[in-house]
């Protein structure tokens, strides 16, 4: 059977000074062969520690046990803090807690029975779409709108033109191909004047048009908020009233000084959402769509499901919980392409994981990519079995080899979000087309941000009523 694609691993270790040469075009180039089978591995440089953990017991103990001990890496800060600023996705300690305690209750607004009407409407402006797809062409943008589509939709009860859009993911698209320099650079502690090049300017450009666009409009509604903080019934009544996560997020206040998000602080919040609610469901739906293209007995498999679950009732969230085999479809996606196939943390107190001692500061790394595709963990650990799912000879039980969301305290706050979303729209393709890959074509995953395929993904759609006519 065919195996699904992932970069060759060189055959031993490369420095990280080759790597830094070499292997900026992507993180998962700098892997080799025994990467794959070790529980933990070090690098080591003048002013740098860096350690690989991929044993489940002592990934536990960074993310659930000791979390404390292992916040984020200041890294992934310095290099998310354009776009993201201070939010929950970059900070740590007591200002991450007092976020997390505001977006919390914000959440329940992207409950999927809430938000499921929202989804479908993006999802069926997503199938007309497809109506002009033409064979061979390039699917990954598609899923690429349409999820950002159902973020602007459930966050901010807003449509996205067409071309404003295009421009801000278009603008993602060079942050996040810049980023990975300047993350070199920073590990290797390279002059700050190494730093601010060009590659840095157009990263933060980038970056400054995508918030720009969220500052336009969250901006009115902030306006709003504030008026209904000062009295206005109108104000707020129009605020309740939207019912989206915005609003929430606009009216809540911190539990022990009573006081609301700034404004500053609903753009960073409302830039991760989308960063987080995006570019991450597209990655796995790309991912979800090529297995499914590679494998055609399990897309009529699946195929099969849906037609069956919806001859007894319409798509819904109902429906969708009883599509077994495309949930797990994705969760397999999931499992070989996570979308974030690296996890940074940085260890605040010396310590010892198996035979390695830790010094204070130094950088800790947990690789969703590895651990998923670990020999010890997983059986036939590269290839694409939806089925393993369902059946009970796992070889690690999931809470300790699966982690496509993180774990403990920071796992992801839009998990069952991002899932529900993600069976909708696998379903609706599903029942509507069937595809296959064009002729010659292989997508090459690259590990930047999020793991994506850097030639994107060619797919020929054909609708099912007109191969049976």
């Amino acid at each position: 059977m065919t195996c699904p694609v992932f970069p060759k691993p060189a055959k031993s270790k490369a420095s990280l000074w080759k790597v830094f040469f070499t292997k900026r075009r992507s993180w998962l180039d700098a892997l080799y062969e025994r990467s794959y089978g070790m529980k933990m591995g070090e690098y080591k440089l003048p002013g740098l520690r860096l350690y690989m953990v991929n044993q489940p017991e002592l990934v536990r103990r960074i993310m659930v046990q000791e979390v404390g001990n292992f916040p984020k890496n200041r890294l992934l800060g310095d290099i998310l803090e354009p776009l993201l600023g201070e939010s929950i996705f970059t900070t740590n300690g007591e200002q991450w807690q007092k976020q997390r305690n505001m977006l919390d209750p914000a959440f329940k607004h992207a409950r999927v029975q809430q938000v499921f009407g929202l989804m479908q409407d993006a999802a069926n402006d997503m199938l007309a779409r497809l109506e002009h797809h033409r064979p061979g062409q390039d699917i990954d943008p598609e899923m690429t709108y349409v999820t950002a589509d159902i973020i602007f939709r459930t966050i901010m009860s807003t449509q996205l033109p067409p071309d404003q859009a295009n421009r801000i993911l278009e603008a993602f698209v060079r942050f996040q191909a810049e980023s990975p320099k300047l993350a070199l650079r920073k590990m290797f502690n390279l002059p700050g004047w190494l730093q601010r090049g060009r590659s840095e300017r157009k990263r933060l450009q980038a970056a400054q048009e995508i918030r720009t666009a969220i500052e336009d409009i969250v901006r009115p509604r902030y306006r709003q908020a504030e008026a209904a903080r000062a009295g206005c019934p109108q104000s707020r009544a129009a605020l309740e009233q939207q019912q989206d996560i915005l609003s929430s997020l606009l009216l809540t206040t911190d539990n022990t000084t009573g006081q609301p998000f700034s404004f500053s602080e609903i753009v960073d919040q409302i830039s991760m959402l989308f960063l987080a609610g995006h570019e991450t469901s597209a990655s796995a739906l790309t991912w979800s769509l090529y297995l499914l293209a590679l494998y055609p007995e399990v897309q009529e498999d699946a195929h099969a499901e849906v037609v069956r679950v919806l001859e007894q009732q319409p798509m819904s969230v109902e429906a969708i919980r009883k599509m077994v085999l495309v949930r797990d479809i994705f969760r397999e996606a999931l499992r070989l392409y996570p979308p974030v196939g690296f996890l940074s943390r940085e260890c605040t107190h010396a310590t010892d994981m198996r035979d390695k001692h830790m010094p204070a500061g130094s950088s800790v790394m947990i690789s969703p990519w590895l651990i998923h595709r670990h020999q010890e963990f997983w059986d036939n650990p590269h290839g694409f079995d939806p089925y393993r799912f369902t059946g009970k000879n796992l070889k690690t039980p999931l809470s300790k080899s699966y982690l496509p969301f993180g774990a403990g305290p920071r796992v992801c706050i839009g998990a069952a979000f991002a899932q529900q979303e993600a069976s909708l729209i696998l379903a609706s393709i599903l029942r509507d087309y069937r595809f296959t890959l064009a002729e010659g074509f292989a997508p090459q995953p690259v590990g930047r941000l999020t793991i994506r395929s850097e030639n994107g993904l060619q797919l020929v759609l054909t609708r099912r009523e007109q191969q049976q006519s």
